[in-house]
């Protein structure tokens, strides 16, 4: 009796312990799928919140681009998607062209600099040109004389796109880097924001139109179709 008491006191401590240990997975369990159940909740109201402030701000009339003593206040949730109007001139400046999945293919969009009446810069999006079509578009020479532009205000996109990095050196763009672009065209007092252009002799012919089929099948996506089809 004295050598089968330890015994069973070692069984009914691995036992405790085996159930302690279940129940702590279980918790963990609970404690992760109640964390992404509330991530979920709240990625929809982000979602909802966008695809409203988005639908707001594109079908509102144009105002004029916030002024340079804004720029620092210019923020994705305050100030993306507005419709917005500037005039300009065109400056005989190479555009960037930035690589563009879009449902036409592959190609470019294109950004052109415009020097506003008080001699700020915004970078335009004068629309997206097919891979075949880039010296064509690239080297033409920009609309003259006085230009209105109209569209929505687009955040910069620093860095780069598609996994790979901007490479000012070689003139290869995967992102609207505003910053970059503008060093690398030595551009001054540029807006750290650029223009989605509306249609309009300073828009490119080529744009980007999307299926409703699409913009219907993933609500995480309708906010960008609306502008996309917007845009088009």
């Amino acid at each position: 009796m004295t050598h089968r008491q330890p015994r069973a006191a070692r069984r009914a401590g691995r036992s405790f312990a085996a159930l302690l240990a279940v129940n702590v997975a279980a918790l963990v369990v609970v404690a992760v799928l109640v964390a992404l159940g509330i991530w979920q909740v709240e990625r929809r109201a982000w979602k909802l919140d966008l695809i409203a402030r988005v639908e707001a701000r594109v079908h509102a009339p144009p105002v004029a681009v916030p002024p340079q003593v804004d720029w620092p206040n210019v923020t994705a949730a305050s100030t993306e998607y507005r419709h917005v109007q500037v005039s300009g001139v065109f400056l005989d400046v190479r555009p960037a062209l930035v690589q563009a999945v879009t449902a036409l293919g592959g190609g470019f969009w294109m950004l052109a600099p415009l020097r506003t009446a008080n001699g700020d810069v915004v970078l335009v999006n004068r629309g997206f040109i097919p891979s075949d079509q880039r010296e064509a578009f690239a080297s033409a020479s920009p609309p003259p004389g006085l230009q209105e532009v109209r569209g929505l205000l687009r955040i910069s996109e620093p860095g780069g796109g598609f996994l790979r990095s901007n490479d000012p050196a070689v003139d290869r763009w995967y992102s609207r880097d505003v910053a970059a672009i503008s060093a690398a065209r030595g551009l001054r007092d540029v807006a750290p924001f650029f223009i989605d252009a509306e249609r309009g002799p300073e828009r490119v012919p080529w744009r980007l139109k999307r299926r409703a089929d699409k913009c219907e099948s993933k609500s995480a996506e309708k906010a960008k179709c609306k502008v996309d089809k917007w845009a088009g």
